[in-house]
């Protein structure tokens, strides 16, 4: 199939109007607070934001009069102007506003945006403005032409968060607003009922109410595994090593704590260190590994290889230490440790088509379980990319023969692949249609040489291997974070935590309740038995709030019957049934990892 052509967001129409509704907030909020002062208002995923410093703090009714203006701005149809400065207007226009002279000062000297972000290679800092109506704001565009071309009914105000300036603690906390923009009010509703839908799944609230994990501030960027979490985990390894001992792949495990002199080599020390967590032990300097791939290089250096051996399929699920800012945590979707599943597969050239087709076919395999369906993306070199551009181009062009050859239609991220190679990245939508990167498949020329590895030909000479990285879920931490909001926390029948809950209706029938618990977990189901001396409405309500698939009810008929009275988390009511055919529901249910 053809590739698919990827318009980048900041070449969007949906851009410009986000753009030019954080100008027209600016103007705003500036003219209810004269005294203000103005930081950077970029537009973003899904919306815009603005910063400001204000002498009081921003209150909900401060949003809708900040709104209420906003459209009264879109109403008058200002057009937007751009206009180029010199260094001496620039600071003569912002005089009273110091980050923007802050800013200013950086584009000259620095060679940076309006946003402090570096300059494109080759480009000349230039200082610009847009006007329209009374405001004027440093910005390289682009906006629409006139701000009556924004739909006053398309965009919302949404809240105030602080924000540090230039995000670094020790500077001044800015307040900021945040707002979304879309086409139409259409697009805006569908917009804030995912928003809504977003909040009833936020996997932080869930894993704290179904006691799945939890976050604490003596380990930042760390999750903690309650035992209904680390159920999930164990599944969803099950399924991992069972899928690769199946293809041919062989576990290993390295340290976590590893030399400096390993980064140098790998490049890491270079391209990575600022995210790196470096330990002194006995003088000399080490690291949390941020990475498994270097260690990898190790083992297959253990022995003299062949072409007999490639390719050489090495797995590890490994704990990885990256060091986030703060201010960047976010739950399991952003963390300080990760436990990374990880793959490199070493092979010949003449073998990269055959085993890059084998780790598509395995994120399918993979995907499909959960229902998601993949989108494809190739990322090429980036600007501070290491090894030989001629290595470079062969390996984006095996990975883009590599789509083609399956028929799979993919888009293209310019300059976004690793600093070692270019790759594959996947991404998929969850039950309300947002987008997640996942699994990533980079080819690697360079590490193979970096580290001096060979195996030995056909024809006895030594020869290079190419080196192929990938992992499936990314991490386990974001996987099943992302799982979490995917199911709303109603996972499927083989990953529920626990499966199924056995309700005595009285004390009495507690001890056949007890007797079938234990008929079932010696099945090999996970089972509770909930014994409280509660009403057996609030037990049922109870273990729907657990969102576990199965509620077998007890009482005299049952226990006389041998049977149990069987009822979903989704309130169907399946009447009575035998032990045995419930278990043969159920477990076909986890055979096939499916739903109810």
């Amino acid at each position: 199939m053809p590739q698919k052509k990827i318009v980048p967001y900041q070449d969007t129409w949906l851009y410009r109007i986000r753009h030019s509704c954080a100008h027209i907030m600016a103007q705003a909020v500036l003219e209810m607070f004269p005294e203000g002062k103005l930081g950077i208002g970029p537009p973003i995923e899904d919306g815009f934001y603005y910063d400001f410093d204000l002498p009081r703090p921003l209150t909900p009714e401060d949003l809708e009069r900040i709104e209420a203006r906003m459209r009264e701005i879109i109403a008058g149809d200002h057009p937007f102007i751009r206009r180029e400065v010199t260094p001496e207007e620039a600071r003569a226009l912002f005089k009273d506003q110091p980050y923007k002279l802050e800013l200013i000062e950086d584009i000259l000297q620095r060679g940076t945006d309006e946003y402090g972000n570096p300059l494109p290679p080759g480009q000349r800092p230039v200082l610009t403005t847009y006007r329209h109506d009374t405001f004027e704001d440093l910005c390289r565009g682009p906006h629409v032409e006139r701000t009556g071309q924004i739909h006053p009914g398309a965009f919302k105000l949404l809240h105030v968060a602080g924000a540090y300036w230039r995000g670094d603690e020790r500077r001044p906390m800015l307040q900021r607003i945040y707002g979304t923009a879309w086409e139409t009010p259409e697009q805006l509703e569908q917009y804030l009922w995912r928003l809504e839908e977003a909040k009833k799944r936020d996997h932080r609230r869930l894993g704290r109410e179904l006691d799945l994990f939890s976050f604490h501030e003596i380990a930042p960027g760390a999750p903690f595994w309650h035992p209904k979490g680390m159920v999930i985990f164990r599944e969803l390894e099950r399924l991992w090593r069972e899928e690769h001992d199946r293809r041919g792949y062989q576990e290993i495990s390295t340290p976590i704590l590893v030399h400096r002199k390993l980064w140098e080599q790998s490049g890491h020390w270079e391209h990575y260190k600022e995210n790196m967590f470096l330990l002194e032990v006995e003088g000399q300097e080490f690291s949390l590994k941020p990475m498994n791939c270097p260690e990898s290089t190790i083992i297959y250096r253990s022995r003299l290889r062949s072409y007999r051996d490639l390719p050489l399929r090495l797995n590890e699920i490994g704990r990885l230490h990256r060091f986030e800012r703060s201010g960047t945590l976010h739950g399991m979707l952003r963390v300080r440790q990760i436990t990374m599943d990880d793959a490199h597969i070493y092979c010949r050239p003449d073998q990269i088509l055959e085993e890059i087709d084998g780790v598509l076919d395995l994120i399918y395999s993979f995907y499909r379980i959960f229902d998601f369906e993949p989108e494809f993306f190739l990322s090429t070199k980036p600007p501070k990319a290491m090894g030989d551009p001629k290595l470079w181009e062969i390996a984006e062009e095996a990975l883009r023969q590599a789509l083609e050859r399956r028929g799979i239609e993919y888009g293209l991220k310019e300059g976004e692949g690793a600093f070692y190679g270019p790759k594959i990245d996947v991404q998929v939508k969850d039950a309300i249609g947002r987008d997640w990167q996942l699994a990533t498949v980079q080819l690697d020329f360079q590490m193979p040489e970096r580290f001096g590895l060979e195996y030995m030909d056909r024809d006895g000479t030594p020869k290079r291997p190419v080196m192929i990285h990938r992992a499936i879920f990314g991490s386990f931490e974001r996987f099943i974070g992302i799982l979490t909001e995917h199911y709303a926390g109603a996972f499927p029948v083989w990953l529920a935590p626990v499966q199924a809950v056995v309700i005595p209706i009285t004390d009495r029938h507690v001890p056949y309740a007890q007797e079938v618990g234990a008929k079932l977990r010696a099945a090999g189901l996970r089972v509770e038995v909930d014994d409280r001396s509660e009403r057996m409405q609030a037990k049922i309500r109870d273990a729907q709030l657990q969102k576990v698939p199965y509620m077998l009810i007890v009482g005299d008929r049952e226990q006389a019957a041998g049977t149990v009275a069987v009822r979903l988390r989704t309130g169907e009511d399946l009447g009575a049934m035998g032990l045995e055919a419930f278990l043969g529901r159920a477990m076909e249910a986890i055979r096939s990892r499916r739903g109810l």
